[in-house]
């Protein structure tokens, strides 16, 4: 049979997500990701070459990003096991650390125009602020939420923060629980924007703590939050303008004061290197990419 012949019976696969993609070794592309310390632009790229590295992305990559960037968070959310499973997955959690969702106006929130979603160049979680999202019934659960993103709303406006957390555990939680036993129903124009579940409004099921504005730099009534099914947790709020005199208190009134290690992790966009941040009287690691 001619070479001719062979190219008509064995035609090239137009297919990019076909096996023949080139991947031969996801050994050889864990050390290369691991050598640019699990750069974030680089797994998406990967991720979006075919089906194959999306696979290979979706059970492995992102959970090595995740691990390499919030050690002690990712632990933490999966009780010591960071090689397991991770509501609503690796590849939501990682969007969550990075991604800032922007705001629309909802029926509780309302905005003069839409804030669109970016990529967070620094974020902070913290499992202190988290207690401050949980009413006094809740205190059992453990939630990490971030500092709010700051959003410009014009001159006439106060600023927008938008913030995000996630739940551990969040199927045996108390705050579910309670969801559950009043009979909260899923809001029906939103969606998690990191899963795509269903969500609840944590204002309509009165579940906001006044410890949660104090906690963002707001107003008792100035925010809104929702949390999905899977546990991650995002909203908005308008944050109050300090003065050179005002600050915002960060020990709550109700004794949650901060611990020497609350457990907080620090992710800034703009090097490759471990370091230690102090804030005040809250001490976080730091993790850089």
């Amino acid at each position: 049979m001619s070479s001719t012949q062979r190219r008509r019976l064995n035609p090239p696969s137009q297919d990019s997500d076909s096996d023949d993609s080139g991947f031969l070794d996801e050994r050889i592309l864990l050390l290369v990701l691991e050598s640019i310390k699990w750069d974030l632009q680089v797994i998406c790229l990967t991720a979006s070459v075919n089906r194959k590295l999306r696979a290979t992305a979706k059970r492995l990559l992102w959970r090595k990003l995740c691990v390499y960037r919030a050690p002690r968070m990712v632990a933490t959310l999966a009780n010591g096991a960071p090689n397991g499973r991770i509501g609503g997955g690796w590849d939501s959690l990682a969007k969550l650390m990075f991604y800032c969702c922007g705001c629309e106006s909802t029926r509780h929130f309302k905005l003069s125009g839409p804030s669109p979603s970016h990529f967070a160049r620094a974020s902070r979680f913290s499992k202190t602020s988290g207690r401050s999202f949980l009413t006094k019934k809740c205190r059992g659960d453990l939630l990490f939420v971030s500092d709010p993103c700051e959003h410009p709303m014009g001159d006439k406006e106060d600023d927008l923060g938008i913030y995000r957390g996630v739940f551990r555990g969040f199927m045996r939680s108390k705050t579910r629980a309670c969801l559950i036993r009043r009979q909260v129903a899923f809001e029906e124009r939103v969606r998690c924007p990191y899963c795509g579940t269903r969500v609840w409004s944590m204002t309509t099921a009165r579940l906001v703590p006044k410890s949660a504005a104090r906690r963002l730099g707001s107003r008792d009534g100035r925010l809104e939050y929702f949390v999905c099914v899977n546990g991650h947790l995002h909203g908005t709020c308008w944050l109050v303008p300090l003065s050179s005199d005002e600050e915002v208190c960060d020990q709550e009134e109700d004794g949650d004061g901060d611990d020497d290690d609350d457990g907080s992790e620090e992710i800034d966009g703009k090097a490759y290197n471990h370091q230690t941040v102090t804030n005040g009287s809250t001490s976080s690691l730091g993790e850089d990419f």
